[in-house]
């Protein structure tokens, strides 16, 4: 499944946030979007999964224009979103919240209850803490939850915003390993991450944003490379 960004803008009232933009995500990879903060990243991510209207410009998913479809008409196609800050419901618990992910199906149940396991498989804490209030998970468990909450509505592209924020480096690794067992089973990720050292190290390519622009763009390996990259968000001199 394809997700193409053609010439993107958007804007808040009068404030251009993304500024022309094209991002090509080819079935089957980790494509990842890095920059500073404000540079445009979550805006990018928002735009995609239908939460912010386009100005201009199209997006594709796999050949169809979705510039104009409301967010859950995105969802039943397969696009799904794991929040910047999560986003989970704190009074509900974690099996509630998995549920939520699959309000757009129309499937089996014990469709459902196989992809509710295959989310335990891929962690065992949300299985732990099944009948346990979100909010009163550890910001990591959050995390865990927020993902596999998206992954309960059968994804073929997940949108990542952020999933390494605020979390321990055990944590971060364990998240990034997760990911890439993710893509494993054949779902393609688009991944937004301040942590460009992590995120470079699972992707395929990467595009690099400047204050809604994208100023470079290139396979993982050569961006690690890139003495740009590596002076600005690798923090190596």
């Amino acid at each position: 499944m394809r997700l193409e960004i053609k010439d993107l803008h958007v804007h808040y009232g009068k404030i251009e946030a993304i500024k022309g933009v094209s991002v090509v995500v080819n079935e089957g990879e980790i494509v990842t979007l890095i920059g500073a903060n404000g540079a445009g990243k979550t805006t990018m991510l928002k735009t995609i999964s239908g939460l912010r209207p386009v100005t201009s410009g199209q997006i594709l998913f796999n050949g169809e224009d979705i510039s104009k479809m409301p967010a859950h008409k995105r969802a039943d196609l397969g696009l799904a979103q794991a929040p910047e800050g999560r986003g989970i419901f704190v009074g509900m618990s974690v099996l509630e919240n998995l549920e939520m992910g699959k309000y757009n199906r129309k499937d089996r149940k014990k469709e459902m209850a196989e992809d509710l396991e295959k989310v335990y498989h891929l962690f065992p804490r949300l299985k732990e803490r099944a009948f346990q209030a979100g909010g009163t998970l550890s910001g990591g468990e959050q995390q865990m939850l927020a993902i596999g909450r998206a992954l309960m509505s059968r994804p073929k592209v997940l949108l990542l915003d952020e999933p390494s924020m605020g979390l321990a480096p055990l944590m971060i690794q364990n998240i990034f390993n997760i990911i890439t067992e993710i893509n494993k089973t054949g779902v393609t990720i688009l991944l937004v991450e301040q942590n460009a050292h992590m995120a470079l190290q699972i992707a395929d390519r990467g595009y690099v944003l400047q204050s809604g622009e994208i100023v470079l763009s290139d396979t993982a390996k050569n961006l690690q490379r890139n003495p740009e990259v590596q002076k600005t968000y690798l923090g190596i001199d």
